[in-house]
C-alpha cells in the first residue's frame, strides 16, 4: 500500500531522536578499561612498593574512582620524586593565560596512576631479547619497563641538577630547570646504560607525552583537574545527549561534561 504524504515526513532526523542514537548514551569500557591496574576494591593488580616515606595524600579513598582520588599517590613512593616530575611536567606544561599548567591541572597524578598499571609493566607488549640500538621511527624498544624508565629518568634529572646546582631538580630555578629539559630533550644527558636501554631524548619524549595527556585526559585518570584542559580547547567532554540541539542553526558552547558525570 502506498504511503501517505503525512507518512512519508518522518525525516532521518526524527529517526534519530526516535532510536535514541543520538542521545550518546552508550559509552564503551573507557571507565573500566581506563582505570589501568586498578581493582574495584580500590587495590592494585600489580604490587607496588611504598615507604614511610609517602606523602599524606596516599591515604584518601573514593569509591567512584576505584578507590583513587585525585590527591592520592599509588605509584611514587616518596615527595623526591613526585615533586621532581610534577617540575618537570610543569616546565614543559607551564601556566598561562590561557589556563593553568601541569601541576594545577594534576597531570603528575595522572603519571602516577599510569605507572602503576598496564602502561607502566608494558604488560601489552612484547619484552624479550635480542635488543640493539633503535632506530627514531621504532617507538619504544627498551628492556626496561616505562615504571623502571621513568624513574631512572628522574634520578637522572635529580642528579644533572645537584652536579650543576648543588641541589634538586624541583629546587631550581625555572631558567636552570629549562637548561637542564633542553639537553635531555637533545640526547646530550649521558644515562650510563646502552642506548637500547634508555637515552635522555626518550626518557624526555615520554616525559612529554604524559604531560600532555595528562592535561587532557578525562578527569576519571586523575588529571585534567576540573576539566580544566577541556575548557581551554573548549572540548566539551562526554554530553549524555545532544537531543536537545538536532533542530537548532545556532552553534552551542557547552561546559564540559566528564565520563558518567565523575570530576575532580
Amino acid at each position: 500500500m502506498a504511503k501517505t504524504p503525512e507518512e512519508k515526513q518522518f525525516s532521518r532526523r526524527d529517526f534519530l531522536k526516535t532510536t535514541g542514537v543520538a542521545t550518546g548514551g552508550i559509552i564503551g569500557g573507557s571507565l573500566l578499561g581506563g582505570l589501568v591496574g586498578f581493582n574495584l576494591d580500590g587495590s592494585s593488580s600489580e604490587e607496588t612498593s611504598t615507604t614511610e616515606d609517602t606523602a599524606s595524600e596516599g591515604t584518601e579513598t573514593d569509591s567512584q574512582t576505584g578507590g583513587i582520588t585525585d590527591n592520592s599517590r599509588v605509584f611514587f613512593a616518596n615527595d623526591t620524586d613526585f615533586n621532581t616530575v610534577s617540575a618537570a611536567m610543569e616546565r614543559i606544561f607551564p601556566e598561562t593565560e590561557s589556563g593553568p599548567g601541569a601541576i594545577e591541572l594534576g597531570c603528575a597524578f595522572y603519571l602516577d596512576g599510569q605507572l602503576t598499571g598496564q602502561y607502566g609493566f608494558n604488560s601489552k607488549e612484547y619484552m624479550q631479547g635480542p635488543f640493539a640500538e633503535p632506530l627514531p621511527t621504532q617507538g619504544y624498544q627498551s628492556n626496561l619497563n616505562r615504571r623502571d624508565y621513568f624513574m631512572l629518568g628522574i634520578k637522572k634529572l635529580n642528579e644533572e641538577a645537584n652536579d650543576r646546582h648543588d641541589t634538586n631538580f624541583a629546587d631550581l630555578e625555572d631558567g636552570q630547570m629549562d637548561d637542564i629539559l633542553t639537553d635531555f630533550e637533545a640526547g646530550e644527558v649521558d644515562f650510563g646504560v646502552p642506548a637500547y636501554t634508555a637515552t635522555s631524548s626518550y626518557f624526555f619524549t615520554m616525559l612529554r607525552s604524559a604531560t600532555i595527556e595528562g592535561a587532557y585526559a578525562d578527569p576519571v585518570y586523575r588529571g585534567n583537574r576540573d576539566m580544566a584542559g577541556w575548557k581551554m580547547k573548549k572540548f566539551p567532554g562526554h554530553q549524555m545527549s545532544y537531543i536537545q540541539y538536532i533542530e537548532d542553526d545556532e552553534f552551542h558552547e557547552l561546559e564540559p561534561e566528564p565520563v558518567f558525570g565523575m570530576a575532580h
